[in-house]
Protein backbone atom coordinates (compact mmCIF):
# COMPACT_ATOMS: atom_id res chain seq x y z
CA UNK A 1 0.00 0.00 0.00
CA UNK A 2 1.41 3.56 -1.45
CA UNK A 3 -1.34 4.92 -0.67
CA UNK A 4 -3.78 5.47 2.44
CA UNK A 5 -7.49 6.97 2.28
CA UNK A 6 -8.27 8.62 5.07
CA UNK A 7 -11.94 9.73 6.59
CA UNK A 8 -11.54 13.05 8.33
CA UNK A 9 -12.85 12.20 11.83
CA UNK A 10 -13.22 15.14 14.34
CA UNK A 11 -11.65 12.38 16.98
CA UNK A 12 -7.37 13.28 15.90
CA UNK A 13 -6.60 9.81 16.72
CA UNK A 14 -8.66 8.62 14.14
CA UNK A 15 -6.78 10.82 11.17
CA UNK A 16 -3.12 9.14 12.32
CA UNK A 17 -3.47 5.91 13.88
CA UNK A 18 -3.56 3.90 10.62
CA UNK A 19 -1.50 6.03 8.74
CA UNK A 20 1.16 5.55 11.69
CA UNK A 21 1.10 2.21 11.66
CA UNK A 22 1.64 1.41 8.04
CA UNK A 23 3.17 4.14 7.19
CA UNK A 24 2.05 4.42 3.25
CA UNK A 25 3.61 6.84 0.94
CA UNK A 26 1.26 9.18 0.59
CA UNK A 27 -2.27 9.92 2.57
CA UNK A 28 -5.33 11.48 1.02
CA UNK A 29 -7.48 12.77 3.33
CA UNK A 30 -11.41 13.36 2.69
CA UNK A 31 -12.26 16.38 4.94
CA UNK A 32 -14.77 18.91 5.68
CA UNK A 33 -14.58 22.88 4.14
CA UNK A 34 -12.98 23.62 7.50
CA UNK A 35 -10.50 21.54 7.25
CA UNK A 36 -9.32 21.60 4.05
CA UNK A 37 -9.20 25.30 3.85
CA UNK A 38 -6.85 25.66 7.35
CA UNK A 39 -3.08 25.10 6.21
CA UNK A 40 -2.52 25.39 9.98
CA UNK A 41 -4.16 22.17 10.90
CA UNK A 42 -2.84 20.46 7.73
CA UNK A 43 0.55 21.40 9.09
CA UNK A 44 -0.23 20.30 12.27
CA UNK A 45 -0.88 16.86 10.96
CA UNK A 46 2.17 16.97 8.68
CA UNK A 47 4.22 18.00 11.84
CA UNK A 48 3.07 15.12 13.87
CA UNK A 49 4.30 12.42 11.77
CA UNK A 50 7.42 14.15 10.91
CA UNK A 51 7.64 14.24 14.98
CA UNK A 52 6.96 10.38 14.78
CA UNK A 53 9.87 9.77 12.35
CA UNK A 54 8.49 9.86 9.07
CA UNK A 55 7.09 12.71 6.01
CA UNK A 56 4.64 11.66 3.97
CA UNK A 57 2.75 13.31 1.17
CA UNK A 58 -0.45 14.37 2.51
CA UNK A 59 -3.64 15.72 0.48
CA UNK A 60 -6.31 17.18 1.59
CA UNK A 61 -9.66 16.85 -0.32
CA UNK A 62 -12.68 18.82 0.55
CA UNK A 63 -15.55 15.87 0.69
CA UNK A 64 -19.47 16.60 1.63
CA UNK A 65 -20.58 15.41 4.86
CA UNK A 66 -23.82 14.49 3.64
CA UNK A 67 -23.85 14.03 -0.33
CA UNK A 68 -22.97 10.32 -0.97
CA UNK A 69 -22.77 9.94 -4.20
CA UNK A 70 -20.36 13.12 -4.43
CA UNK A 71 -17.85 11.32 -1.82
CA UNK A 72 -18.22 8.33 -4.08
CA UNK A 73 -16.93 9.85 -7.04
CA UNK A 74 -14.05 11.54 -5.16
CA UNK A 75 -12.96 7.99 -3.93
CA UNK A 76 -13.47 6.62 -7.14
CA UNK A 77 -11.30 9.43 -8.51
CA UNK A 78 -8.43 8.75 -6.36
CA UNK A 79 -8.69 5.12 -7.16
CA UNK A 80 -7.76 6.16 -11.00
CA UNK A 81 -5.37 8.28 -10.17
CA UNK A 82 -4.09 5.89 -7.49
CA UNK A 83 -4.69 2.39 -8.58
CA UNK A 84 -2.54 1.60 -5.15
CA UNK A 85 -4.50 2.82 -2.83
CA UNK A 86 -6.49 1.08 0.60
CA UNK A 87 -9.17 2.65 2.81
CA UNK A 88 -9.56 2.90 6.04
CA UNK A 89 -13.42 3.50 7.57
CA UNK A 90 -12.30 4.10 11.11
CA UNK A 91 -13.41 7.28 11.23
CA UNK A 92 -15.66 9.52 8.52
CA UNK A 93 -19.10 10.55 8.57
CA UNK A 94 -22.59 8.06 7.91
CA UNK A 95 -22.16 9.56 4.58
CA UNK A 96 -18.92 8.84 3.93
CA UNK A 97 -19.01 5.29 5.34
CA UNK A 98 -22.36 4.66 3.21
CA UNK A 99 -20.21 5.62 -0.09
CA UNK A 100 -17.07 3.84 0.77
CA UNK A 101 -18.63 0.50 0.88
CA UNK A 102 -20.23 1.60 -2.37
CA UNK A 103 -17.10 2.23 -3.17
CA UNK A 104 -15.67 -0.80 -2.28
CA UNK A 105 -18.37 -2.84 -4.21
CA UNK A 106 -17.15 -0.90 -7.21
CA UNK A 107 -13.84 -0.56 -7.53
CA UNK A 108 -12.55 -3.46 -5.14
CA UNK A 109 -10.08 -1.68 -2.84
CA UNK A 110 -8.45 -2.71 -0.33
CA UNK A 111 -10.60 -1.60 2.82
CA UNK A 112 -9.50 -2.28 6.63
CA UNK A 113 -10.67 -0.92 10.04
CA UNK A 114 -9.30 -0.34 13.46
CA UNK A 115 -10.96 -2.41 17.05
CA UNK A 116 -10.44 0.00 19.86
CA UNK A 117 -11.85 -2.74 22.62
CA UNK A 118 -9.94 -5.35 20.80
CA UNK A 119 -6.62 -2.72 19.46
CA UNK A 120 -6.03 -4.76 16.10
CA UNK A 121 -6.83 -3.73 13.10
CA UNK A 122 -9.30 -5.62 11.03
CA UNK A 123 -9.35 -6.47 7.07
CA UNK A 124 -13.09 -5.92 5.64
CA UNK A 125 -12.20 -6.41 2.17
CA UNK A 126 -9.21 -7.37 0.28
CA UNK A 127 -6.51 -6.01 2.88
CA UNK A 128 -5.42 -8.88 3.99
CA UNK A 129 -2.70 -7.21 5.33
CA UNK A 130 -4.49 -6.06 8.22
CA UNK A 131 -6.08 -9.39 9.00
CA UNK A 132 -6.81 -9.22 12.76
CA UNK A 133 -3.17 -7.52 13.31
CA UNK A 134 -2.39 -6.37 16.93
CA UNK A 135 -1.46 -2.68 17.08
CA UNK A 136 1.74 -2.36 18.88
CA UNK A 137 2.18 1.34 18.53
CA UNK A 138 3.00 3.37 22.04
CA UNK A 139 2.17 7.13 21.99
CA UNK A 140 3.54 9.91 25.07
CA UNK A 141 1.92 12.13 26.06
CA UNK A 142 3.03 14.83 23.66
CA UNK A 143 2.09 12.86 20.87
CA UNK A 144 -1.32 13.32 21.76
CA UNK A 145 -1.47 16.91 22.11
CA UNK A 146 0.76 17.03 18.84
CA UNK A 147 -2.07 15.37 16.78
CA UNK A 148 -4.78 16.58 18.41
CA UNK A 149 -2.64 20.33 17.00
CA UNK A 150 -1.92 21.42 20.72
CA UNK A 151 1.37 21.70 22.42
CA UNK A 152 2.69 20.78 25.33
CA UNK A 153 4.65 23.30 27.28
CA UNK A 154 6.52 23.48 30.76
CA UNK A 155 4.32 22.35 33.70
CA UNK A 156 4.90 23.44 37.38
CA UNK A 157 6.88 19.96 37.70
CA UNK A 158 9.90 19.14 36.28
CA UNK A 159 9.14 15.44 35.75
CA UNK A 160 12.89 15.04 35.35
CA UNK A 161 13.53 15.20 39.28
CA UNK A 162 10.34 13.42 40.03
CA UNK A 163 12.22 10.18 40.43
CA UNK A 164 14.46 11.41 43.17
CA UNK A 165 11.96 11.69 45.17
CA UNK A 166 9.98 8.56 44.75
CA UNK A 167 11.17 7.20 48.13
CA UNK A 168 9.55 10.81 49.78
CA UNK A 169 6.23 10.75 47.90
CA UNK A 170 4.43 8.05 50.19
CA UNK A 171 5.66 9.02 53.74
CA UNK A 172 4.69 12.79 52.15
CA UNK A 173 0.88 11.46 51.61
CA UNK A 174 0.81 10.09 54.88
CA UNK A 175 1.61 13.06 56.81
CA UNK A 176 -0.96 14.82 54.38
CA UNK A 177 -3.84 12.34 55.83
CA UNK A 178 -2.44 12.47 59.39
CA UNK A 179 -3.42 15.95 59.37
CA UNK A 180 -5.88 16.64 56.43
CA UNK A 181 -8.13 18.55 58.58
CA UNK A 182 -5.25 21.33 58.66
CA UNK A 183 -3.68 20.99 55.62
CA UNK A 184 -4.92 24.17 54.24
CA UNK A 185 -3.94 26.27 57.37
CA UNK A 186 -0.56 24.15 57.18
CA UNK A 187 0.39 25.23 53.94
CA UNK A 188 -1.08 28.85 54.50
CA UNK A 189 1.61 29.01 57.37
CA UNK A 190 4.58 27.78 55.21
CA UNK A 191 3.29 30.22 52.69
CA UNK A 192 3.12 33.02 55.13
CA UNK A 193 6.98 32.55 56.73
CA UNK A 194 8.43 32.12 53.59
CA UNK A 195 7.25 34.87 51.11
CA UNK A 196 8.52 34.86 47.52
CA UNK A 197 9.26 38.31 45.55
CA UNK A 198 9.43 37.95 41.78
CA UNK A 199 12.81 37.83 40.19
CA UNK A 200 14.62 36.70 43.00
CA UNK A 201 16.07 32.93 44.44
CA UNK A 202 13.70 31.68 46.88
CA UNK A 203 15.69 31.23 50.39
CA UNK A 204 15.49 28.28 51.84
CA UNK A 205 16.32 29.26 55.45
CA UNK A 206 13.00 30.21 57.59
CA UNK A 207 12.83 32.20 59.87
CA UNK A 208 9.11 33.51 61.23
CA UNK A 209 6.61 34.20 63.60
CA UNK A 210 4.72 31.51 65.60
CA UNK A 211 1.55 32.72 64.58
CA UNK A 212 0.78 34.41 61.53
CA UNK A 213 -2.12 35.61 59.43
CA UNK A 214 -4.97 33.63 58.29
CA UNK A 215 -7.79 33.87 55.75
CA UNK A 216 -10.36 36.95 56.10
CA UNK A 217 -8.38 38.50 58.98
CA UNK A 218 -7.86 35.44 61.08
CA UNK A 219 -4.61 33.53 62.69
CA UNK A 220 -2.93 30.81 62.26
CA UNK A 221 -0.49 29.06 64.50
CA UNK A 222 2.53 26.93 63.71
CA UNK A 223 1.30 23.14 64.05
CA UNK A 224 3.63 21.82 65.99
CA UNK A 225 3.24 18.26 66.06
CA UNK A 226 2.93 18.38 61.60
CA UNK A 227 6.41 20.62 61.54
CA UNK A 228 8.11 17.67 63.57
CA UNK A 229 6.46 15.06 61.28
CA UNK A 230 8.05 16.88 58.54
CA UNK A 231 11.36 17.11 59.56
CA UNK A 232 11.27 13.24 60.45
CA UNK A 233 10.47 12.68 56.88
CA UNK A 234 13.44 14.97 56.01
CA UNK A 235 11.32 17.61 54.25
CA UNK A 236 12.31 20.30 57.43
CA UNK A 237 15.81 20.22 58.05
CA UNK A 238 17.09 22.07 61.57
CA UNK A 239 13.24 22.54 63.11
CA UNK A 240 13.73 25.04 66.17
CA UNK A 241 10.17 26.11 67.59
CA UNK A 242 9.79 28.48 70.82
CA UNK A 243 5.99 27.65 71.65
CA UNK A 244 4.16 30.79 71.04
CA UNK A 245 6.69 33.11 70.25
CA UNK A 246 9.22 32.11 66.71
CA UNK A 247 9.63 29.01 64.29
CA UNK A 248 12.70 28.51 62.15
CA UNK A 249 13.81 25.63 59.83
CA UNK A 250 15.11 24.80 56.55
CA UNK A 251 13.58 23.50 53.46
CA UNK A 252 15.31 20.41 52.13
CA UNK A 253 15.36 21.96 49.13
CA UNK A 254 13.67 24.11 46.55
CA UNK A 255 11.29 21.00 45.26
CA UNK A 256 10.14 20.45 48.73
CA UNK A 257 9.85 23.83 49.24
CA UNK A 258 7.44 23.98 46.58
CA UNK A 259 5.16 21.17 47.65
CA UNK A 260 4.73 22.48 51.10
CA UNK A 261 3.99 26.18 49.57
CA UNK A 262 1.15 24.35 47.58
CA UNK A 263 -2.42 22.55 48.65
CA UNK A 264 -2.45 20.34 45.52
CA UNK A 265 0.80 18.96 45.17
CA UNK A 266 1.30 16.45 47.77
CA UNK A 267 -2.10 14.63 46.04
CA UNK A 268 -0.44 15.13 42.42
CA UNK A 269 2.32 13.53 43.33
CA UNK A 270 0.69 10.76 45.46
CA UNK A 271 -1.26 9.84 42.05
CA UNK A 272 1.82 10.16 39.85
CA UNK A 273 3.74 7.56 42.12
CA UNK A 274 0.76 5.85 41.46
CA UNK A 275 0.77 5.96 37.84
CA UNK A 276 3.90 4.70 38.01
CA UNK A 277 3.87 2.19 41.00
CA UNK A 278 0.18 0.12 38.57
CA UNK A 279 3.40 -0.54 35.53
CA UNK A 280 1.34 -0.47 33.39
CA UNK A 281 2.03 2.97 31.42
CA UNK A 282 4.44 3.60 28.88
CA UNK A 283 4.50 7.90 29.57
CA UNK A 284 3.47 9.73 32.39
CA UNK A 285 3.87 13.68 32.93
CA UNK A 286 2.55 15.71 36.03
CA UNK A 287 1.32 18.70 35.81
CA UNK A 288 1.08 18.33 32.06
CA UNK A 289 0.17 22.03 30.62
CA UNK A 290 -1.15 21.99 26.84
CA UNK A 291 -1.73 24.77 24.59
CA UNK A 292 -4.62 24.48 22.04
CA UNK A 293 -3.82 26.61 19.10
CA UNK A 294 -6.25 28.90 17.44
CA UNK A 295 -9.64 27.52 19.52
CA UNK A 296 -12.95 28.72 17.74
CA UNK A 297 -10.41 31.43 16.13
CA UNK A 298 -10.19 32.77 19.68
CA UNK A 299 -6.22 32.61 19.62
CA UNK A 300 -4.31 30.03 22.40
CA UNK A 301 -5.85 28.61 25.23
CA UNK A 302 -4.00 27.15 27.77
CA UNK A 303 -5.13 24.19 30.00
CA UNK A 304 -3.40 22.22 32.56
CA UNK A 305 -3.83 17.90 33.51
CA UNK A 306 -2.72 17.38 36.89
CA UNK A 307 -1.23 13.88 35.78
CA UNK A 308 -1.67 12.56 32.29
CA UNK A 309 -0.46 8.73 31.72
CA UNK A 310 -0.26 6.84 28.46
CA UNK A 311 -0.88 2.97 27.49
CA UNK A 312 -0.23 1.94 24.08
CA UNK A 313 -2.61 4.27 22.27
CA UNK A 314 -5.11 5.20 25.11
CA UNK A 315 -4.32 8.56 27.45
CA UNK A 316 -5.66 8.63 30.76
CA UNK A 317 -6.87 12.46 32.08
CA UNK A 318 -6.15 12.10 36.03
CA UNK A 319 -7.67 15.59 37.92
CA UNK A 320 -6.83 15.69 41.59
CA UNK A 321 -8.67 17.85 44.18
CA UNK A 322 -8.12 18.42 47.64
CA UNK A 323 -11.08 19.32 48.00
CA UNK A 324 -15.11 18.06 47.14
CA UNK A 325 -15.45 17.06 43.24
CA UNK A 326 -17.36 20.13 41.57
CA UNK A 327 -19.78 19.51 38.62
CA UNK A 328 -17.14 22.09 36.79
CA UNK A 329 -13.90 20.23 37.09
CA UNK A 330 -15.73 17.05 35.88
CA UNK A 331 -16.79 19.08 32.46
CA UNK A 332 -13.55 20.24 32.40
CA UNK A 333 -12.00 17.17 32.88
CA UNK A 334 -14.29 15.79 29.76
CA UNK A 335 -13.75 18.41 27.19
CA UNK A 336 -10.27 17.88 27.80
CA UNK A 337 -9.92 13.98 27.59
CA UNK A 338 -12.63 14.13 23.80
CA UNK A 339 -10.38 17.24 22.90
CA UNK A 340 -7.00 15.15 23.10
CA UNK A 341 -8.05 11.60 23.66
CA UNK A 342 -10.78 10.84 21.50
CA UNK A 343 -13.09 8.29 22.15
CA UNK A 344 -11.00 5.62 23.49
CA UNK A 345 -9.34 7.93 25.81
CA UNK A 346 -9.85 7.87 29.60
CA UNK A 347 -10.79 9.88 32.54
CA UNK A 348 -10.30 9.83 36.11
CA UNK A 349 -11.24 12.44 39.05
CA UNK A 350 -9.37 11.84 42.29
CA UNK A 351 -10.28 13.82 45.30
CA UNK A 352 -9.21 13.73 48.97
CA UNK A 353 -12.51 14.67 49.99
CA UNK A 354 -15.70 12.19 49.61
CA UNK A 355 -17.94 11.96 46.32
CA UNK A 356 -21.15 12.83 46.66
CA UNK A 357 -24.05 11.27 45.04
CA UNK A 358 -24.86 13.85 42.52
CA UNK A 359 -20.73 14.34 41.63
CA UNK A 360 -20.92 10.86 40.93
CA UNK A 361 -23.90 10.74 38.87
CA UNK A 362 -22.45 13.28 36.92
CA UNK A 363 -19.39 11.83 36.68
CA UNK A 364 -20.86 8.32 35.74
CA UNK A 365 -22.40 10.23 32.53
CA UNK A 366 -19.74 11.71 31.36
CA UNK A 367 -17.44 8.43 31.53
CA UNK A 368 -15.58 9.56 34.37
CA UNK A 369 -14.11 7.40 37.25
CA UNK A 370 -14.18 8.91 40.48
CA UNK A 371 -11.29 8.15 42.90
CA UNK A 372 -12.13 9.57 46.90
CA UNK A 373 -10.80 9.15 49.86
CA UNK A 374 -12.27 6.02 50.90
CA UNK A 375 -10.20 4.53 48.50
CA UNK A 376 -6.66 6.65 48.31
CA UNK A 377 -7.15 5.32 52.67
CA UNK A 378 -7.10 1.69 51.30
CA UNK A 379 -3.82 2.66 49.60
CA UNK A 380 -4.58 0.62 46.35
CA UNK A 381 -4.78 3.30 44.33
CA UNK A 382 -2.41 1.71 41.76
CA UNK A 383 -4.76 -1.17 41.49
CA UNK A 384 -7.71 1.40 41.07
CA UNK A 385 -5.65 2.69 37.88
CA UNK A 386 -5.58 -0.79 36.36
CA UNK A 387 -8.87 -1.41 36.38
CA UNK A 388 -9.70 1.93 35.19
CA UNK A 389 -7.64 0.87 32.48
CA UNK A 390 -8.64 -2.47 31.65
CA UNK A 391 -5.41 -3.98 32.66
CA UNK A 392 -5.35 -7.28 34.91
CA UNK A 393 -2.66 -7.76 37.43
CA UNK A 394 0.06 -10.24 35.25
CA UNK A 395 -0.25 -7.77 31.96
CA UNK A 396 3.06 -5.71 31.35
CA UNK A 397 3.12 -2.41 30.23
Amino acid sequence: MNTLIELYDERAIENVLAADMFRPQRIVYLCPTEVAQSRERQEQIGDFFRHRGWNPELFFLEASLYKVDRILRQLLAISEKYPDCALDVTGGSDAELFAAGLFAAQAKVRVFTYSRRKNRFYNISGAEFAENLPCDISYSVKDFFLMAGGTLLPGRVDNGTLKKYLDDIDPFFDCFLRYRRDWTNIITYMQRVSPSEYGQVPSLVVHGNYTVKGERGGRICAKEDALLTLEHIGFLRDLDIVSGEKVSFRFRDVNTRTWLRDVGSVLELYVYKACLDANIFNDIISSAVVRWDEVLGHGSVINEIDVMATRGVVPLFISCKVSDIKTEALNELAILRDRFGGKGAKAAIVSTGRCNAAARHRAAQLGIAVIDRDELETGKLAYRLKVIMKVDDDIEP
